[in-house]
């Protein structure tokens, strides 16, 4: 969902709900409005990642999609950002928006080509998880995420919480009423458009409370999460964007989840 929404290597959803795939899922990637990320999630990610790296450093951005979330940390933060997914059409995408990404790398059988052991000061990833079917394919991403990191840097997850389902968003709905949801199932996401449509994708639960032992797993320590609510995002996201509705689910049940770690 969107690396930005639900994004990542291996995103999760186009017109049809099937995989971000091809040049018609990545301009449908693309459209997606991802309000509720822009109050309860990206601009926590970039303060988390604030306090760990300076300005020139390498951050790179793990499922960057069509490169908006990556040209955002780049100007605000300063860093040096190296945007990586596994689709090339995204790829394709995101280079030809003139972002201030310094390079992109595509991801293939599981490794970022061209990008050595240890080379990045701290890694983002946002929505990856949602477009992974298995345990072992979760952990084949932090595996790789811990190669890129030298040791003691910061890594920053973004991820929706399922147990939030059937909730209607401003930008989104994660799962159906009701709907209870284990490590990998299949759920349905739904995601508003920039025109106010709205699309259907299909996805995978992660429940949050399973990623700090997955992340120990794969070699990272000092896990912490943290649920950012609307009062705090006040203070955090763009001031007239965070006054500008209601965000009355957002702040019944805030959705998102931000887990950092450490390199060991």
């Amino acid at each position: 969902m969107v690396s930005d929404r639900p994004e990542g290597p291996g995103p999760g959803g186009a017109e049809d709900g099937t995989a971000w795939s091809g040049r018609a899922g990545a301009r449908a990637f693309a459209a997606v409005e991802a309000a509720t990320d822009w109050l309860l999630g990206y601009p926590f990610v970039f303060r988390a990642l604030a306090h760990r790296i300076g300005a020139g450093e390498v951050l790179v951005d793990y499922g960057c999609g069509p490169g908006k979330v990556a040209d955002a940390a780049a100007r605000q933060l300063g860093a040096r950002v190296l945007g990586v997914d596994t689709s090339p059409q995204m790829l394709a995408l995101a280079r030809g928006s003139a972002t201030a990404v310094a390079e992109y790398h595509l991801v293939e059988a599981g490794r970022v080509t061209d990008l050595p052991d240890g080379c990045a000061d701290a890694v983002m990833c946002n929505h990856v998880l949602a477009s992974l079917p298995t345990e072992e394919a979760v952990l084949g991403v932090f595996t790789e995420i811990r190669r890129l990191l030298r040791p003691g840097a910061p890594f920053v997850l973004l991820a929706t919480d399922p147990a939030c389902s059937g909730t209607e968003y401003a930008s989104l709905r994660i799962g159906d009423p009701g709907g209870a949801y284990g490590p990998g199932d299949a759920l349905t996401v739904r995601l508003r458009r920039t025109d106010g449509t709205w699309q259907d994708v299909r996805n995978h639960a992660w429940p949050v409370a399973i990623l700090p032992p997955l992340l120990e797993r794969a070699g990272f320590r000092d896990v912490v999460q943290h649920r950012p609510t609307v009062d705090e995002a006040l203070t955090v996201a763009d001031a007239d964007f965070a006054a500008g509705r209601a965000w009355s689910a957002e702040r019944a049940r805030p959705p998102l989840v931000i887990t950092t770690a450490l390199a060991a």
